[in-house]
This record gives structure tokens, C-alpha cells and sequence, in this order.
């Protein structure tokens, strides 16, 4: 039986596997192929709903407390372009849609100070694609007057 020494003889090609670098260059392909993709999808309208329903319930409530904090009373209504906060002494509040379809229908103005407690409120925001002008799902930006804004996918309760 004939001996050698260790490392002299290459394994059979039966036996050999990936090397590292093979396997780095595999996961980098795959890094980059699955950041290209992401970066491709285009953002759905409901996700761009959420994010105006959300943050139209922050500037509700940052309005809320700058009518509370100045003792004016605050109004918030809808524009055809918009938003409008009116009342406010040094009004720097946003007054666009992140999303340009987004919609917002309500019955009277918001109110908003500068009372602690605020009747109970209410807005629907929709999406509404501009070539047919119809609208999609309806998210709503509610309190009860007490708590804060909060958005929810159902119409607000008003309690008599």
C-alpha cells in the first residue's frame, strides 16, 4: 500500500464543495437583486392613505395644543387643494397632501381649542384616482374629544 504525505493528493471531485468566495459573491448577487426589486415597487394608494390619515392626526392634535397653549380657537377644514388651519397666531403648520389624490370630506369644520375637552370629531379621508374621480378605500381621523386623534378604517360612534 503506497503512502503520501498530507496535502499531496487533491480530494476526488466528488468531495469538493463551494468555496467562500463563491458563496460571498452568491449572497452580494442576491443583496443586489432583492434591493433592486425593492426599490422598484411603487408605493400602493392605501399606504399613501395611511400616511396622510396619520399624519393629518398629528397636526390636528400639534393644532390642538398650540390652541390651547395661545387661548384662540383653532379651525381645520378641508380646501380643494388641501388643508387650511385657521386662527392659529404664527400658523406654520403644513397645508398639502403628502399624496396629491388624497381627499377629505367632512360636514363643518374641526374645532379645536381652546377648550380641554373638543366636541367629538370626525374626517374621511379617501383616495380618489384622477382619471375616473373614484374613490377608493376611506380611512377616518376621529376623536371623541377627550383622548387624541386616532385614525380607524370605520366611521366614528358619536354618542348622543
Amino acid at each position: 500500500m503506497q503512502t503520501s504525505a498530507a496535502g499531496s493528493k487533491a480530494p476526488p471531485a466528488s468531495a469538493r464543495g463551494f468555496t467562500l468566495l463563491e458563496l460571498l459573491v452568491v449572497v452580494a448577487l442576491i443583496a443586489i437583486a432583492t434591493a433592486g426589486v425593492s426599490l422598484s415597487l411603487r408605493d400602493n394608494a392605501h399606504s399613501a392613505l395611511a400616511r396622510d390619515a396619520q399624519r393629518l392626526a398629528s397636526l390636528l392634535e400639534t393644532a390642538r395644543a398650540q390652541a390651547r397653549a395661545s387661548g384662540v380657537a383653532v379651525q381645520w377644514r378641508a380646501t380643494p387643494s388641501g388643508f387650511a388651519f385657521e386662527g392659529l397666531p404664527h400658523n406654520d403648520l403644513p397645508t398639502q397632501w403628502l399624496a396629491s389624490t388624497t381627499r377629505a370630506s367632512m360636514t363643518a369644520p374641526i374645532v379645536l381649542g381652546p377648550e380641554p375637552l373638543i366636541g367629538p370629531q370626525a374626517v374621511a379621508l379617501s383616495h380618489t384616482a384622477d382619471a375616473s374621480h373614484s374613490a377608493g378605500p376611506t380611512l377616518w381621523v376621529v376623536t371623541d374629544g377627550l383622548r387624541p386623534f386616532k385614525v380607524q378604517s370605520t366611521p366614528a360612534q358619536v354618542a348622543p
